[in-house]
C-alpha cells in the first residue's frame, strides 16, 4: 500500500438498503418511488405556476423556483441509485461515480440552505422595510444571488473529493447508507482523517451554523415589526412568512440531526442514521411544494386553475 489515496485498492463502495429489512425493500421500493414522482412533479409544478403567471415574477416567487429546482436536483442525485438497490439488489457503485454523488448532494444541500437564507432575508426587508422592497431586491439582484447560491455551494464543497480522493482505503468498502455522504464515506479510510474531520466542521458552521443564526435573526426582527402592527396587518405579515417557516423546519431539522447522529453514533449496522439520511434527502422535496401550494394563496389558486382547464380540456 502506497502512502498516496489514489494507490487505494478500493475502486468501487457497496451501499446498503435498510439493515434487517432486506426482505421488505423490494416493497418499500414501490411508496419510495411513488413519494420521488411527487416530489419531482410538485416541484416542477411550482415551476411552472411561477414562470407562466406574470402576477408571480416577484423575488419571493423566483426564490421558490429556486428552492424547487434544487429540491429536484436533490432528490435525483440519490434516489434512482437507492430504488436500483431496493428493487434489483445493485449495491456496488464505482469510486469516482460515488465521490460525483457525494458531491450532488452536499454542493445542493448547500445551495438549498442559501436560498432559504435568502427567502428569510427577503422576508425580512418586505415586512420590516417595505418601502424599500422594490429597490432592494430587483430582479437582477435576485439573479445574482442565484449565481452567488451557486458558486458558494461550489466553493465549500468541491475540498471534499479532493480530501477522499487522497485518502487509502484498505479494509471494508460497505458504506451505512444508500448513497454516498462524505462523513460516512471518509469513516472507513485506514489513513489519519482530521482534515476531513475539521473540514467538515468548519462547512458545518460555516454554512448550516451561520444560516441557521442569519435566519433567526431576520425572524426575530420580523417579529418585533409585526407586534407592532394592526390585527389584520399581523395574519397577514405572519400568513406570508409561514410557508418558508415551515420550508426551514423540513430541511434543517433532519439535517442537523444526521449532522449529530453521525458524530455520536457508534453503531455502524444501526438503522436510525439510515432512516435519518433518507428522511433528509426525500421529506422536503416532497413537502416543499405541498407547503407553499396550500399556504401561499396566489400558488393554490393558479394550480386549482391550472387543474380545473386541463381537466375541462380533457373532458371537452
Amino acid at each position: 500500500m502506497g502512502p498516496h489515496g489514489n494507490e487505494s485498492s478500493v475502486t468501487y463502495f457497496i451501499l446498503i438498503g435498510l439493515p434487517g429489512l432486506e426482505e421488505a425493500q423490494y416493497w418499500l421500493a414501490f411508496p419510495l418511488c411513488s413519494l420521488y414522482l411527487i416530489a419531482v412533479l410538485g416541484n416542477l409544478t411550482i415551476i411552472y405556476v411561477v414562470r407562466t403567471e406574470h402576477s408571480l415574477h416577484e423575488p419571493m416567487y423566483v426564490f421558490l423556483c429556486m428552492l424547487s429546482g434544487i429540491d429536484i436536483l436533490i432528490s435525483t442525485s440519490s434516489m434512482p441509485k437507492m430504488m436500483a438497490i431496493f428493487w434489483f439488489n445493485s449495491t456496488t457503485i464505482q469510486f469516482d461515480a460515488c465521490l460525483l454523488q457525494m458531491f450532488a448532494i452536499h454542493f445542493f444541500s448547500v445551495m438549498e440552505s442559501t436560498v432559504l437564507l435568502a427567502m428569510a432575508f427577503d422576508r425580512y426587508v418586505a415586512i420590516c422595510h417595505p418601502l424599500r422592497h422594490a429597490t432592494v431586491l430587483t430582479l437582477p439582484r435576485v439573479a445574482k444571488i442565484g449565481m452567488a447560491t451557486v458558486v458558494r455551494g461550489a466553493a465549500f464543497m468541491a475540498p471534499l473529493p479532493i480530501f477522499i480522493k487522497r485518502l487509502p482505503f484498505c479494509h471494508s468498502n460497505i458504506l451505512s447508507h444508500s448513497y454516498c455522504l462524505h462523513q460516512d464515506v471518509m469513516k472507513l479510510a485506514c489513513a489519519d482523517i482530521s482534515v476531513n474531520i475539521i473540514y467538515g466542521l468548519i462547512v458545518i458552521i460555516s454554512v448550516i451554523g451561520l444560516d441557521s443564526l442569519l435566519i433567526s435573526c431576520s425572524y426575530l426582527f420580523i417579529l418585533k415589526t409585526v407586534l407592532g402592527l394592526t390585527r389584520e396587518a399581523q395574519t397577514k405579515a405572519f400568513g406570508t412568512c409561514i410557508s418558508h417557516v415551515c420550508a426551514v423546519f423540513i430541511f434543517f431539522v433532519p439535517l442537523i440531526g444526521l449532522s449529530l447522529v453521525h458524530r455520536f453514533s457508534k453503531q455502524r449496522d444501526s438503522l436510525l442514521p439510515v432512516i435519518m439520511a433518507n428522511i433528509y434527502l426525500l421529506v422536503p422535496p416532497v413537502l416543499n411544494p405541498i407547503v407553499y401550494a396550500v399556504k401561499t394563496k396566489e400558488i393554490r389558486q393558479r394550480i386549482l386553475h391550472l387543474f380545473h382547464v386541463t381537466t375541462h380540456t380533457s373532458n371537452s
